[in-house]
């Protein structure tokens, strides 16, 4: 048995730092959701929300959905170690979550998120390009610090939790064919030359996951240097925002 699948009940994190201002509890902050059931509960409260046209709201719909599958497979056996996938999708959805209250309360929300928040109601954007920027964000940065989380809380280190996190993968996954089958428009409408055509094939899920794979290890081995840690982590943060600028580029009115 692996030290994930002996973690047990999960213990509250210590007093070590965690990048992220937005995400972390104490006074006027939102307390982490305390469980994916929770998590899944607040998405569908923002799907009522939220009008027609926002543009965080069409990645809340799509995120939600994967986020009932991921509750679904929590409870049928799919993970080697439930404990883990379940702590690592709380701090997971719980960064987006977080994003969302920091805009709420008129807060900056990490750089990561600034391009959809920013855009959200921006006229020449395709649902397409909000879906896309806000899987960007949450894969590209969030993630990463997620498995910082995780291995904090529970005790364990990356390499114990990886199996997990792969299956946490196939499961996002879902979430990339999603938008394609609901946002991409049809082959009568769109044509190779369209830049709606480029701008999908030029950004990648798995290669982001794999990214958030290393930058999380790597997180993780820099937690005792903590000037080093806040350095990376602030740099990982805003080139995920950088790259959700070009996602959200308007597209000339097409």
């Amino acid at each position: 048995m692996t030290p994930a699948q002996q973690a047990g009940p999960v213990r509250q994190a210590g007093p070590e730092h965690e990048t992220g201002s937005a995400h972390e509890t104490g006074p006027g902050r939102p307390a982490r959701p305390a469980s994916v059931g929770a998590v899944v509960e607040r998405m569908r409260t923002l799907r009522d929300e939220l009008p027609p046209g926002d543009g965080v709201g069409t990645f809340n719909r799509v995120y939600l959905s994967v986020t009932e599958e991921m509750l679904r497979r929590l409870g049928n056996g799919y993970f080697a170690a439930p404990v883990v996938a379940a702590r690592l999708d709380v701090h997971f959805a719980g960064r987006y979550l977080a994003a969302v209250d920091a805009v709420a309360r008129g807060r900056r929300p990490p750089s990561c998120w600034r391009p959809l928040f920013q855009a959200r109601h921006h006229p020449g954007l395709r649902p397409l390009q909000f879906a896309l920027a806000g899987i960007n964000a949450h894969i590209g940065h969030d993630l990463a610090l997620a498995v910082v989380g995780t291995c904090r809380d529970l005790g364990i280190e990356p390499e114990d939790m990886e199996d997990d996190y792969q299956r946490v993968g196939e499961v996002l996954t879902a979430l990339e064919e999603r938008v394609r089958e609901e946002l991409m428009p049809g082959p009568d409408l769109l044509d190779i030359a369209d830049p709606l055509t480029h701008l999908v094939g030029a950004w990648s899920l798995e290669r982001a996951r794999e990214a958030a794979w290393a930058a999380g290890r790597a997180l993780w081995r820099l937690r005792g240097l903590p000037d080093v840690h806040d350095e990376f982590a602030h740099r990982l943060d805003q080139s995920v925002g950088l790259v959700g600028r070009f996602l959200l580029t308007p597209l000339c009115g097409r």
